[in-house]
């Protein structure tokens, strides 16, 4: 897979940032359109709007943009009937004041405005699951744990806005998540009942509706006042849940009577999640599939609802990572059956194939993401999709059997495709339009003295040659369970081929597409098998003749970053090395992250030592960019923090300079997503590497004053 075009825009930071995105696609039921999500930048250049537009399934016509609103839409979905689904905190001209929080609302397929569907103080958080059959949807929102009914949720809310309290109290791990406090407020699972939604001339509040006194039992002092009785009620499936119903996928029968869902259950600090079937109607909940030690996860149900595909997972240990088995099952979770025994590829997604006899399963798959279909009689998985793109979103179409997803790679942003019975792919319309990349790519492969595999991909700028060799960037995938095998719009490194360095994108020991046995030659060691594919790949690399070796740098982010700082204090090769969100001091790290309890559980207590980065902090030569955002809870601020210390304490000189530079996002978390700030981090990024790859002097991005 190669290109050769113009650098336009990735030359430009500001014209990239402007490239419109697909972030997410959706099938009508009678699949003769795709709806998409397209984010676009704001006229103000510092955040993203996003819209719905509808495109031809079959590969003809034009898009056609359905919505358009400040606050923009996303998680996009079906009803049965065909009506869009889609969730917005667009102003709601039926409620009495604007709230902030966003709502569930319905496009009508038969044309006409679209209009909101609920009218929840805390808001919905998205679509959970709709009904083929059936106008039934399933929604998540979060309720405080205090509140009896949604009239107390909202008085509750309401009171402790008005005193302006924060405070949360904990009673149970976690409580964060990835950037973000949990609580006080806990996810519910509501049904939601569209067929009994009907338009009326004028709408007004009716007094009868719950609790018309305005009276309110729960003794706070806020009025209650009745949901609105103009509105189907959201029934809740899930009440009292603690975190249960922070879930790990859902599916509706056809029908919309059954909810088949992956719940968690808790357990210590940890926790396990099962398979249960909740009757929407009565809220009856029965569990299907539940083992000590086991993860039930990503249910899907079959389009006659007869059958449930699931991944059962063993807890990995720190004697080596664990399988992830596809199972099916009768909908009543008898007749267990195991398929695809041995294909040891991790399903990503899954859904039944039209005819119900086969699942469609994307997975990552040697530097790709193919799409697979998986027969349930105990034939061997079939690879749809040859290509060297990754698909997503993939969605099938009952009438023909063809399927509809997003597909990308290095060169080619996420765009919408049709995916034929025999694996024909045809692009179908969007409004984002590809845009022209810079050089080419290629693959580049090594065999280690395990004898194993490592492959990479290679961008190279068009000017690279023997005669003007090109500067590498070695760019290290996070995860660590992980590939790199799909676009990204936060690490792209045509950004850097633009600017004329070559990059390598490798995938080391632990990356996922090569079975599990390559997983395992990294566990419970991140410092060994990892460090060692990536230096040998950068080795063959090196010895391309397009590419000059005396001028290299490494960079990462998450597990990258962590293997960023391997790198510093385990080689002097690399003229710069730039460490963003990096893990530090394992022993810090595993007991502050969001989830303590499966960092722990993966390593053992030496292999924990032995991996630990910080032991090496004597030994660092390179100039260093340390990078974090404080409102990352996945890998806390307190690991650069400490790794900038440390930097401090063994290398500045008496006067305090140092040659490492340490960039902080106050208000970014994991990733840096502002569309200014990602600006800011690429010229911060680029100045460092210019300075110490190129000979450049440092030039202070004017944005840091």
């Amino acid at each position: 897979m190669s290109t050769e075009t113009q650098r336009v825009p990735f030359a430009s930071l500001e014209s990239y940032i402007a490239l419109s995105r697909v972030e997410g696609l959706a099938l009508s039921p009678d699949g003769h359109s795709v709806v998409l999500t397209i984010a676009t930048l704001a006229r103000d250049r510092t955040s993203y709007e996003r819209a719905l537009w509808s495109v031809p399934a079959d590969g003809s016509g034009s898009p056609t943009r359905l919505t358009r609103s400040a606050k923009g839409e996303s998680g996009v979905a079906f009803t049965g009937s065909g009506d869009i689904l889609f969730v917005s905190a667009r102003p709601d001209a039926a409620a009495e004041k604007d709230q902030d929080a966003a709502q569930l609302w319905v496009l009508p397929a038969a044309g006409g405005e679209a209009r909101a569907v609920t009218r929840l103080l805390g808001g919905v958080s998205e679509i959970a699951a709709t009904a083929s059959g059936s106008n039934t949807i399933v929604m998540t929102a979060n309720l405080l744990p205090s509140a009896d009914s949604l009239e107390t949720d909202a008085a509750a809310r309401a009171e402790r806005t008005t005193k302006k309290v924060t405070a949360i109290l904990h009673e149970s791990y976690p409580v964060r998540y990835w950037d973000h406090d949990l609580g006080p407020a806990e996810p519910h699972l509501l049904a939601l009942d569209l067929s009994i939604l009907r338009e009326t001339i004028a709408d007004s509040p009716d007094a009868s509706g719950p609790n018309p006194s305005g009276t309110n039992p729960s003794g706070t002092d806020q009025a209650l006042l009745p949901y609105p009785t103009d509105l189907p009620r959201p029934r809740d499936l899930t009440p009292s849940p603690g975190r249960s119903a922070d879930t790990a996928g859902q599916a509706l029968t056809p029908d919309g009577r059954t909810l088949i869902a992956s719940l968690r259950v808790a357990e210590q600090r940890a926790g396990r999640f099962v398979i249960v079937s909740i009757d929407v109607e009565s809220g009856t909940m029965t569990t299907l599939f539940d083992e000590e030690g086991v993860d039930f996860e990503v249910p899907a149900v079959s389009h006659d609802g007869r059958r449930i595909a699931y991944v059962r997972a063993d807890f990995s240990t720190p004697n080596g990572p664990a399988d992830q088995e596809l199972w099916v099952a009768d909908i009543d979770g008898g007749n267990t059956c195991r398929v695809a025994e041995g294909w040891d590829r991790w399903p990503s997604s899954l859904s039944f194939d039209a005819d119900n006899e086969s699942l469609i399963v994307t997975a990552d798959h040697d530097g790709r993401g193919p799409v697979f279909r998986v027969p349930l009689d105990g034939g061997s998985p079939i690879q749809l999709t040859t290509d060297d793109f990754s698909y997503t979103d993939v969605a099938v179409d009952l009438a023909s059997g063809d399927l509809v997803a997003l597909r990308s790679s290095w060169v080619a942003s996420p765009h919408p495709v049709r995916i034929s019975r025999s694996g024909v792919v045809t692009a179908l319309a969007t409004p984002a339009r590809l845009p022209e990349v810079p050089g080419s790519i290629t693959e580049v492969e090594t065999t280690v003295e395990d004898g194993a595999r490592v492959r990479s991909w290679l961008l190279l700028p068009s000017d690279a040659s023997p005669e003007h060799p090109a500067p590498l960037l070695l760019w290290i995938h996070g995860g660590p369970l992980n590939s790199w095998n799909g676009w990204s719009w936060r690490w792209n490194p045509l950004l850097a081929v633009a600017r004329g360095y070559a990059v390598l994108l490798p995938d080391p020991a632990l990356s996922t597409g090569y079975g599990l046995d390559f997983i395992a030659r990294g566990w419970d060691a991140w410092g060994a098998k990892p460090y060692t594919d990536l230096m040998a790949i950068t080795d063959a690399a090196e010895a391309r003749p397009d590419i000059d070796g005396t001028r290299t740098a490494a960079l990462g982010g998450s597990f990258g970053g962590y293997m960023a700082n391997w790198v510093a204090g385990h080689t002097d090769r690399f003229r710069a090395i730039v460490s963003h969100a990096s893990l530090w001091a394992l022993d810090q790290f595993n007991g502050t992250t969001d989830n303590s309890w499966y960092w722990q559980s993966i390593f053992s207590p030496q292999g924990m030592i032995d991996s630990s980065p910080h032991h090496s902090v004597r030994d660092i030569v390179t100039p260093m960019l340390v990078i974090h955002g404080d409102n990352d809870y996945r890998v806390p601020i307190g690991e650069s923090l400490r790794l900038w210390s440390e930097l401090a304490e063994h290398h500045a000189s008496p006067d305090g300079s140092t040659p490492h530079k340490f960039l902080l996002f106050p208000d970014e978390n994991h990733w840096v997503l502002k569309p200014q700030h990602a600006v800011l981090w690429y010229e911060t990024v680029f100045a460092f590497l210019d300075q110490h790859v190129n000979g450049a002097n440092w030039a202070r991005p004017k944005l840091l004053g």
